[in-house]
């Protein structure tokens, strides 16, 4: 995975480089005026008419190395413009020429199975998609489009499913660190999701670490999920114009799939705080007054434009998990409130749960949805889940007393709590379907009925007699019984 700068230098002109900004679709239309001053990132234009607009893209011609700007301020006669890329060699008094459509992505058939910049360029060695494109700040739903109540999107996947339901249209939050397989459960959810829905997934990679956008890559190929997906990386390396518009352009991508393919669409944004971060380091270099701790003056204003745009219609939906990095663990950070304001859940991997062996490594005390709710799930799940956490709570407090004093010394009441306890946590282990080449376990789609039928069981007892280690690794239990012993019942009258 090269980066930017590598690979707009490819090729011997301009208009051998691949890519929506390159190509003829963003030819020079006419000169706007001339550069005052430069900087890394930014460069103040002196128009000579009045043609520029906020968000527009200006550019150096090719003799000047075809340096790409989008119009960030206008003030009289003067424009403050972000750079795409970088801005050496560029120096006063260059020309500036307005560039015909603006920054625009592929929005035809072309776009799964290829890895993107921001700015429409290909970043995988593939020539770029032809056919349709559209500007990466055009679409917006207008009230009435927007369907609030979407139908139920089960992933297969049993502690998601019950513990944090989702909607189509949904916005949840992803959190954990690094090892704790965060990974392998978005491959995972891509895979259900098409598997289920016979739809595509759109990673938008944000502020992405150069080898983790690689791995991913390579991890996507392995796994044969390449084709069901498109792939957007602002990466860490490439400047904050970059990392700040990727978000836009994976949904413009999600837009094509929703709007135009007719499909429930899974966005994956990895790490939306870091959209934040690069939008505080433009508005720096426009000189804009900074709020608490930093951040942009339009924080607020920036995270609405995407979160937004992430909705359902009636035909179709866009699905997104969003990590979120929390900056010293400060769950009151301005910036991760703002974000959270328009989550419909979370869902918290735990390095603690992966040390166990656990996966996938879920907390599930943090781990929720606002769906949850007797109304909407059912008072049956929503009972069950009151039920598990409840025995959960109790079983992190029973710990701590046979850690020191011995399971001898609990009631009968809590010594049934306790092994209930361990059941259902090996319950909520799930063999995963990308993981069969590195498990040699097949994975497993679990309706959330069976789900249901299966929790309830253990939390009435019905299955204390049953060893804990039968519960590891496993799909449904009660429904699989049931399944082998008709299967017996067929071989023995066969």
């Amino acid at each position: 995975m090269e980066t930017l700068e590598e690979t707009l230098r490819e090729g011997e002109s301009a208009a051998e480089r691949v890519g929506v900004l390159l190509s003829e679709e963003n030819r020079a239309e006419g000169r706007v005026g001339k550069i005052l001053s430069v900087s890394s990132l930014k460069a103040e234009i002196f128009l000579e008419n009045t043609k520029v607009g906020l968000r527009d893209l200006v550019r150096t011609s090719d003799a000047d190395g075809g340096v790409f700007f989008e119009v960030a301020e206008v003030n009289g006669s003067v424009a403050s413009a972000v750079c795409l890329g970088m801005t050496n060699g560029l120096k006063r008094g260059t020309d500036v020429y307005l560039s015909a459509r603006g920054l625009r992505m592929p929005y035809n058939d072309g776009i799964l199975g290829h890895v993107f910049s921001p700015y429409g360029l290909t970043m995988d060695g593939t020539p770029a998609p032809l056919g349709a494109t559209r500007n990466i700040y055009e679409r917006s739903l207008a009230m009435d489009e927007i369907v609030i109540d979407g139908d139920m999107l089960r992933t297969g996947i049993k502690v998601l499913d019950f513990f944090a339901p989702m909607r189509k249209g949904f916005k949840m939050g992803l959190l954990g660190g690094a090892g704790v397989g965060k990974t392998v459960l978005i491959k995972e959810l891509i895979h259900n999701v098409y598997r289920g829905l016979r739809s595509n997934s759109v990673f938008a990679g944000v502020g992405e670490r150069s080898r983790e956008g690689r791995d991913l890559y390579d991890e996507m190929q392995e796994a044969g999920l390449f084709d069901k997906i498109a792939m957007v990386f602002g990466q860490m390396g490439d400047n904050a114009m970059s990392r700040s518009r990727a978000g836009y352009a994976g949904l413009t991508l999600a837009e094509y799939l929703r709007d135009e393919k007719k499909q429930d669409v899974l966005l994956f944004i990895d790490n939306v705080y870091r959209m934040v971060q690069a939008n505080a380091e433009i508005a720096a270099e426009l000189a804009r007054m900074p709020v608490e701790s930093g951040y942009s003056p339009s924080l607020l204003t920036e995270i609405s434009e995407v979160e937004e745009r992430i909705n359902s219609t009636e035909d179709g939906s866009i699905t997104s998990f969003q990590a979120i990095f929390i900056p010293a663990d400060d769950l009151n950070d301005g910036a991760v409130h703002a974000i959270s304001g328009h989550l419909d859940g979370q869902v918290v991997l735990d390095r603690g749960v992966a040390e166990k062996g656990i996966y996938p490594a879920i907390n599930v005390f943090a781990t929720n949805s606002r769906i949850i709710d007797p109304e909407i799930v059912g008072r049956r799940h929503f009972d069950l889940v009151e039920s598990a956490l409840a025995c959960f709570s109790r079983y992190a407090d029973l710990e701590q007393i046979v850690a020191v004093l011995g399971i001898d010394e609990l009631t009968a009441e809590d010594y049934n709590t306790f092994f209930r306890a361990r059941k259902l946590r090996n319950y909520f282990s799930q063999p995963m379907f990308v993981a069969e080449q590195y498990t040699g376990i097949p994975g497993v789609f679990v309706r959330i009925e069976d789900v249901l039928d299966d929790v309830a069981a253990i939390v009435s007892g019905e299955l204390d007699g049953t060893d804990e280690q039968e519960f590891m690794y496993i799909g449904a239990y009660l429904a699989e019984g049931r399944n082998a012993e008709g299967r017996n019942a067929e071989a023995e009258n066969g």
